[in-house]
């Protein structure tokens, strides 16, 4: 058996005669599609209520991926306070140096160590009294002031204080820049 085609359909017809006659077409209003590109319009237009719910959507999302306590509270426990930190309550301490001409190279706003040297006699050991003090002020020297050095007025914590004038009793006391 074969399936050839009808004979009708081998003939050709021309070119156009098989489709309807043209006829006119009707007027209608264009066709609006709800959202899409109009929504995103209507939301250009109105900025702030989109930065908002922006905002609120973020919140929730990191609300909703934040830790999980047992208890239910998150960030520090109510029964550990946080510390405050004190002040470190800075005094002036005036320092007499036993090189008058080491302090006449000093001027305000300076950091100094200051070091204490023992006497030779009993034994000359030296060690640092204070870390990087601040230079204060720099008195002028007294025209009838002898050999016994040069006074500066050194910016440092209450405790470095008593340990210079610890120190300054019983050492000499000398200056390096930092």
């Amino acid at each position: 058996m074969s399936f050839a085609p009808p004979p009708s359909l081998l003939t050709p017809h021309p070119p156009g005669t098989d489709a309807p006659p043209t006829c006119e077409v009707p007027h209608f209003a264009p066709v609006r599609v709800r959202g899409g590109r109009y929504q995103l319009r209507q939301l250009v237009r109105h900025r702030r209520r989109a930065v908002a719910v922006g905002l609120v959507v973020t919140a929730a999302a990191l609300v909703a991926a934040g830790p999980r306590n047992a208890d239910g509270a998150r960030g520090h426990p109510v029964a550990d306070p946080v510390r405050g930190h004190r002040a470190v309550a800075m005094v002036s301490a005036p320092v007499r140096i036993a090189d008058g001409a080491t302090v006449r190279l000093l001027r305000p706003g300076d950091r100094v160590d200051v070091i204490a040297a023992e006497e030779s006699a009993t034994g000359g050991d030296a060690h640092v009294v204070a870390h990087g003090a601040r230079v204060s002020k720099v008195p002028q020297a007294l025209d009838g002031a002898d050999g016994s050095g040069a006074l500066v007025v050194l910016s440092v914590p209450r405790a470095t204080a008593a340990r210079l004038v610890g120190a300054s009793s019983t050492a000499r006391l000398a200056v390096t820049l930092c």
